[in-house]
C-alpha cells in the first residue's frame, strides 16, 4: 500500500501548484474562522435580550457599557445606535443601515475566494491530467492531479458554504437587533416572531 507522499510525489510537479492553491485557501478559511466564528458570533439571542431590557428601563448608559465591552458584531450595531442619542426613527434607521453597511463587509470579506480557489484547483489538476495522458503517462499517475484537485476544491468549497451561513446568521442577528432596538428607543411596542 502506497503512503500518502508516495502518491503526492507519483503526480509529478503540479501537485505543488495544488497544494500552494490548498495552503491559500486554509489561510484564507482560518482569517475567516477567527473574524466570522469566533470574533463576531455571540450568543446574540441572551446578548440581544439583555441590551432590549435595559433600553426599555431606561437604562441607556448601562446598555451602552454591555455594547462596548463585547466585541462582536451585533455589538458594534447596537452602540452605534445608542450613541446616535436620536430617537426620530428615520434617523435610527439611517443609523442601523449605515451600520449594517459596516460590518456585513467585514464578515463577508474573502469568502468568495474560496470557491474561486477551489475551481483553480480542479483547473490545474484537470490541465496536468490531460498533459499527462498526451504524453503516455500511465492512467493512474496521471489522475493524481486531478484528484487532488477535485479533493483540495471539495474541502474549500465545503469551508464556503459553513463561513457564508454563520456570515448569513450574524447578519439576520444584526437585522433583528436594529429593528427590536429601534423599536425599543422610540418606545413602539417589542415584537418577537416565532416566539411565545
Amino acid at each position: 500500500m502506497r503512503t500518502v507522499a508516495e502518491w503526492y510525489a507519483g503526480g509529478g510537479p503540479t501537485m505543488h501548484y495544488i497544494l500552494a492553491i490548498a495552503l491559500i485557501g486554509l489561510v484564507v478559511v482560518l482569517e475567516r474562522t477567527y473574524v466570522v466564528v469566533i470574533r463576531a458570533k455571540t450568543n446574540a439571542r441572551l446578548f440581544i435580550e439583555r441590551v432590549i431590557t435595559l433600553v426599555r428601563a431606561g437604562k441607556i448608559e448601562e446598555a451602552i457599557r454591555a455594547c462596548a465591552a463585547s466585541r462582536t458584531a451585533v455589538a458594534d450595531v447596537a452602540l452605534l445606535l445608542l450613541r446616535s442619542r436620536t430617537h426620530d426613527e428615520e434617523d435610527l434607521h439611517n443609523v442601523a443601515h449605515a451600520a449594517d453597511l459596516s460590518v456585513t463587509p467585514r464578515l463577508t470579506k474573502r469568502l468568495r475566494y474560496l470557491p474561486s480557489l477551489g475551481a483553480a484547483a480542479v483547473a490545474i489538476g484537470v490541465a496536468a491530467t490531460l498533459h499527462d495522458l498526451g504524453e503516455a503517462v500511465p492512467l493512474a499517475r496521471s489522475l493524481r492531479p486531478s484528484e487532488f484537485g477535485l479533493f483540495v476544491a471539495a474541502g474549500l468549497v465545503l469551508a464556503h458554504a459553513y463561513l457564508a451561513s454563520q456570515a448569513e446568521l450574524i447578519v439576520e442577528q444584526l437585522d433583528e437587533l436594529s429593528v427590536r432596538l429601534i423599536n425599543a428607543l422610540i418606545d413602539r411596542p417589542d415584537v418577537r416572531l416565532g416566539h411565545r
